[in-house]
Order: structure tokens, then C-alpha cells, then sequence
């Protein structure tokens, strides 16, 4: 019977696993350390699990990893991504689930590859005929070397986020979305059929979003009346007054709110409110 290199693999890997069995009492460090990474995104989250190599003083882009060869991502099992809510990709929509993160480099394009089969050891047994969504994403070269293999989050907003990848002297960035403002303002509208209305919260999301700024007035002045000592209402009343062009109105509610800062000695309220004051009596 002929033997594929695919189950020379699964055969050496099934050796590799009885030997870890076999020598469980021995605890050596992960050539390759592993990581997850969450991070809260949009009303969900984002769970990230991959191993870290190391560079050692190897080429790897066009040499350790060849160009135009599908790679898991890292090292060990393939690299794999959790996301609690739909988003999307560079534009295109993925959905809601767990894939195996894989990713076919090449010197001027990467192929970003999310794949249904997330358990997976290495990209050995990797279909292409799984794949959920591929997407192209351009390198760019460091300025510093990068050792440890990493990805991360950064620039997250609430409905945008860069996903990174950085080895050696490469880097990729992979633009995420998510569509949450129609889930909040139904959220907001239930809510307030409620008899715990959320007239803060919502009134911060109507002003950080552009939305009706009247109505976002109406329900900080219905916060105020409710606790009129918490500086943190004084000060986003006045920045909603402001945002209006009502000067004078922000300046005395940043007023209140300064003073009652004081008088509990929040040093953090005492700043902005303090901030807002003077930006109103411009």
C-alpha cells in the first residue's frame, strides 16, 4: 500500500503525541510559546490562540515559510480566532464561529484564510474547500525586527479594529468592522420602555454617534435631575450643551460640575470638567 507524505505526518504526529504520553512527568519550556489574546470588540469579543516562534537567526518569509505555501499561522496546531458576533473582513462579511487562522504569504500580497476545520495540527490536513472567507492584505516592511512571532489588536474603536501580524521584519494589518448601531438603538428604545430608564448611557451614545442631539439633551437633563451630585453627568451635560452652541449654558453646568469635584476631591473631574469650563468661555 502506498504510504502519502499527509500519513507519514498524521503517523509521525500520533508517535509524537503516545511519547508526550508516555513522558508526562517531564516539564521542559515551549520551544514555541503559546498565547491567547481576547479582546472585546464591538458587543462581543474576539478570542485569539497561537504558538510564538522565534526567528533564531533564520529567513523566514521566502525561506523557513516558502512564498505562495499555505501556513498555519504560527506554530503547533494551526492559529485559531473566535468571534462572538458576525463582522467583517476587510469589508466582506464573515460569521459569527471559530476558524483556524491561516495565511498564504508572498513578497507583494498575503491571503488571509479563515477556515471552517478550527482544530487542526499544523496546515498538514488543511482543505481549501473548508475555507470560510479569503481576503488580500498588503506587507509591509519594519523598521525593527520583530523575534517572537506576534499578532495583536490595535487602533480598536468600538466598531473598528486592526488585527496585526509582525515576524521578522514583515508586517500585515487586517481591517475588522462590526455593524453594532442598529443592536444599541433597539437596545436603547427597549430599555427605555423600562422602569429604570438609562438616560445617561444613552444620551452618551446619541452624542458619541451623531445621533439626536436634542434627545440626548433631554435625557442628561433627566440624568441631572435624578442625582444632581455626580460631576461625570455635569461634565456630559455641558459637553452636550456645548456640542449644541449653547456656551453659556456648558459653562455654568461645567461650573457644577467642578464644584461638586472639589468638594469630594476627584482629581480626575476636577480636570475635565476644569477642561470644558474653559473651552466653553473661549
Amino acid at each position: 500500500m502506498k504510504t502519502t507524505l499527509k500519513t507519514m505526518l498524521v503517523i509521525a504526529l500520533a508517535a509524537g503525541l503516545q511519547f508526550e504520553g508516555n513522558a508526562q512527568g517531564l516539564k521542559m519550556p515551549q520551544a514555541s510559546t503559546s498565547q491567547t489574546v481576547t479582546q472585546a470588540f464591538g458587543l462581543g469579543t474576539i478570542t485569539l490562540n497561537y504558538a510564538r516562534p522565534n526567528v533564531k537567526g533564520r529567513k523566514i518569509f521566502g525561506g523557513l515559510e516558502p512564498y505562495g505555501t499555505v501556513w498555519r499561522t504560527g506554530a503547533n496546531s494551526a492559529t485559531t480566532i473566535k468571534f462572538s458576533e458576525d463582522v467583517k473582513i476587510e469589508g466582506q462579511n464573515l460569521p459569527a464561529g471559530e476558524y483556524a487562522l491561516f495565511t498564504i504569504p508572498e513578497q507583494n500580497d498575503w491571503t488571509i484564510v479563515f477556515n471552517k476545520e478550527a482544530k487542526q495540527w499544523g496546515s498538514y490536513t488543511y482543505k481549501e474547500a473548508n475555507d470560510v472567507l479569503r481576503v488580500k492584505v498588503k506587507p509591509v516592511k519594519l523598521k525593527d525586527k520583530v523575534e517572537t512571532f506576534t499578532i495583536q489588536f490595535s487602533d480598536v474603536y468600538p466598531t473598528t479594529a486592526k488585527l496585526q501580524l509582525m515576524w521578522e521584519n514583515t508586517g500585515v494589518t487586517v481591517n475588522l468592522s462590526t455593524d453594532v448601531d442598529s443592536k444599541v438603538m433597539a437596545s436603547i428604545d427597549e430599555a427605555m420602555k423600562g422602569e429604570k430608564k438609562p438616560y445617561f448611557q444613552a444620551a452618551q451614545y446619541y452624542f458619541e454617534n451623531g445621533k439626536d442631539i436634542n434627545k440626548a439633551l433631554e435625557w442628561m437633563n433627566a440624568a441631572d435631575a435624578n442625582n444632581t451630585t455626580q460631576p461625570w453627568v455635569k461634565l456630559w451635560k455641558g459637553r452636550v450643551q456645548l456640542k449644541m452652541g449653547d456656551k453659556a449654558g456648558a459653562a455654568k453646568t461645567a461650573e457644577e460640575g467642578l464644584r461638586i469635584a472639589t468638594e469630594i476631591k476627584n482629581q480626575e473631574y476636577i480636570r475635565l470638567n476644569g477642561a470644558l469650563l474653559a473651552e466653553a468661555r473661549k
